[in-house]
């Protein structure tokens, strides 16, 4: 009875990580060879740990990354991709995103300049940062449509507080005036404040002249470029090569004992 009721209490006042590891105790015979103290310790140590993964699951969802499963764990860091695993490793403590640095992600398509950005952002969320994955030219049009409806200063103003803003496919498409604006206040916002992380196929030298208007592009590349991490990938078409090796593997015929 008194049992039930301390589980009662436990996830009334919401510790549902506390209440679980009770249980556990009160089912294992050996926990009661543990001294009183122990005991506490490992039901606050069990809480904690619950928290954390609420938390980790919230920021996972509101993050919307487009490779839900992407994590530097899993990162191919073979020298034909380009990528430097010292560097890999030095950014997956976190850091950058203390310091509010950008990291540019430059390659040809398919090579995996988004998985990567995703699973730095992920890696961010573990960190116990906020992060949101967003597509640059869907951004920008959703920033159009904000100014005729009331909500552009709320949308700048939410995604200002965003500690890891990742922006995919930028230079992608022609960049209008409107977008040229908003790109401005974003970057503004941002600089030496929160991380941005920018997958791009145009290379970083051309930016000033995608953005087109000469004052906006030095302003903005002043914010951007600062400090920024660069990553160069290279290689063939993850995408492609994985088609071919599916292929390969239905053309190959069945054996049978």
């Amino acid at each position: 009875m008194i049992v039930q009721q301390t589980l009662t209490q436990l996830r009334t006042l919401n510790l549902e990580g506390m209440a679980q590891a009770f249980e556990q105790q009160i089912s294992l015979p050996s926990s009661s060879t543990l001294a009183f103290e122990d005991r506490v310790a490992l039901l606050v140590e069990c809480e904690a740990a619950h928290r954390d993964g609420r938390r980790l699951t919230r920021l996972l969802a509101k993050a919307r990354l487009k490779y839900a499963q992407a994590c530097l764990e899993n990162l191919d860091t073979r020298a034909s991709r380009g990528l430097d695993a010292r560097a890999i490793s030095s950014l997956a403590h976190g850091q950058w995103i203390e310091k509010g640095q950008p990291i540019l992600i430059a390659g040809p398509t398919g090579v995996g300049k988004t998985w990567l950005a995703c699973a730095l952002a992920q890696k961010a969320c573990r960190l116990g940062h906020t992060a949101l994955y967003a597509r640059l030219p869907r951004l920008l049009e959703e920033l159009r449509i904000a100014r005729g409806d009331g909500t552009h200063k709320r949308r700048l103003l939410a995604l200002a507080k965003i500690e890891v803003l990742v922006l995919d496919d930028w230079a992608l498409q022609p960049l209008e005036p409107y977008g040229r604006d908003d790109l401005l206040e974003i970057m503004d916002d941002r600089a030496e404040r929160h991380a941005t992380l920018i997958t791009a196929q145009l290379p970083v030298e051309h930016w000033h002249g995608w953005i087109g208007e000469a004052t906006i592009a030095d302003a903005i590349l002043d914010r951007l470029l600062h400090h920024a991490h660069r990553l160069t990938l290279k290689g063939e078409s993850l995408r492609r090569t994985t088609k071919e090796s599916k292929a390969r593997a239905d053309k190959a015929p069945i054996v049978t004992d």
